[in-house]
């Protein structure tokens, strides 16, 4: 088992006398996209010379179905995954891979396309709870300590929900006691439901659901909560739901979805989507979106959500099918600085000032996040593709998954 540096041990031992009550270290990674829902590790700098070429594995173990990436609060990693017809969250000790416990229930989702048909939102670890969505929009939150179920919600029976094309997919947003979706129900596209209780606290819009998961932002001293529906961007009011703007962002193709998650950067917003629709950069001013520019050829996110680095985006442009390009724009005009083509489907996570890129295919590139070009410091195999789930960089360790198998790998920098 890994040794853990004194101070990480010693942050436990604070949270702990702090009064929380699951014990949560400075580097976690929480929820989808990590602390702050945008995508960036502020932990120990991860290594990129490995021995024998490839980043030592810690452990390995068999997982089920499911494009739910995993989540690490403290010495636990969360799972959410489908096996045997039953959606089950399970905790594992995030240094030994060994369970603590699980709790599971019993789904009959059915892909239609043939697509895997597990959970696809990753769980969500707040204040002694882990809040998970299923795939047929089953909400539920359970104690982070024991597992214990706490409630329970069948969103698409009590609003009535259509099923969309690949389930249910978009991460919860937990916001000041409330947990917010995008249902995609008549008189209900947006609903907080109460942390502790899951009763309903607020519906609000029409707004179909999307694939992408909101966040929380404060702009001109007012907290938001931020989402990217099927039909646009909406920013809200988190404890009444009162919608403070909204702004058309969608495809004229009715097969389209909307998938990678906004990306807050002070005042402003950054949106983007394939089938034809685009990115586009918002200025938030009270209630109104002031558009900086939009383009349809600048940056077109099918699923994996960009990064920001130094005044510049990195992220995928085009559709996961047609093997997408992978290039830098500069955020505040639109403009393409560099571009790889063919480059494969993926995800991207932004660790201090590099890149950590993991491809479908089930490699592991890491390369600085550079305006100039991209120029990979390391690269090796690590699992069998495919790899749709996003992976968790917690503590100089990164937790991936494939259709079959989690694999944690030490990435931190040796001493020697």
């Amino acid at each position: 088992m890994p040794r853990i540096s004194w101070a990480v041990g010693r942050l436990a031992i604070c949270a702990v006398a702090l009064g929380l009550t699951a014990p949560l270290w400075a580097h976690d990674w929480p929820q989808f996209l990590g602390p702050t829902r945008n995508g960036r590790y502020t932990g120990p700098p991860v290594a990129v010379t490995w021995p024998n070429g490839v980043p030592p594995v810690v452990w390995k173990i068999a997982v089920g179905e499911g494009f739910a990436g995993p989540v690490v609060a403290g010495e636990r990693l969360i799972l959410f995954h489908r096996v045997n017809g039953r959606e089950m969250l399970e905790a594992f000790d995030a240094f030994t891979g060994e369970r603590i416990w699980r709790h599971d229930y019993r789904t009959t989702y059915r892909d239609d396309f043939g697509f895997d048909e597990g959970p696809r939102s990753a769980p969500v670890v707040v204040d002694g709870k882990v809040f998970t969505f299923g795939a047929q929009g089953r909400l539920s939150a359970v104690s982070f300590e024991n597992g214990r179920l706490l409630w329970s919600v069948d969103t698409q029976d009590r609003f009535q929900v259509r099923k969309g094309f690949f389930g249910a997919a978009g991460s919860p947003l937990v916001e000041n006691g409330r947990v917010i979706v995008n249902i995609g129900a008549q008189n209900a596209g947006i609903v907080a439901f109460d942390a502790q209780t899951g009763n309903v606290q607020w519906t609000a819009t029409e707004d179909g659901a999307s694939y992408s998961s909101g966040v929380a932002a404060t702009f001109g001293g007012k907290r938001h909560a931020v989402f990217f529906t099927r039909n646009g961007l909406v920013g809200l009011d988190p404890v009444t739901g009162d919608v403070r703007f909204q702004h058309r962002w969608r495809s004229r193709m009715g097969a389209s979805v909307n998938g990678a998650t906004p990306l807050v950067l002070d005042d402003l917003i950054f949106v983007s989507a394939t089938y034809g629709t685009g990115a586009g950069l918002f200025r938030v001013n009270g209630q109104n979106l002031e558009e900086v520019w939009s383009s349809d050829d600048s940056m077109s996110n099918h699923y994996a959500t960009s990064v920001y680095h130094d005044g510049y985006l990195y992220g995928y442009h085009g559709r996961q099918e047609y093997n997408p390009s992978f290039r830098a724009i500069e955020l505040r005009t639109g403009e393409i600085k560099w571009n790889m083509d063919r480059f494969s489907s993926g995800t991207v996570t932004l660790a201090g000032d590099r890149l950590v890129v993991v491809r479908e295919g089930g490699e592991l590139l890491i390369a600085d996040a550079s305006s100039i070009g991209i120029e990979p410091l390391a690269r090796a195999q690590i699992l069998p593709p495919v790899i749709r789930a996003y992976p968790a960089l917690a503590n100089g360790f990164l937790y991936v998954r494939n259709e079959d198998t989690l694999v944690c790998l030490d990435l931190r920098v040796s001493d020697h």
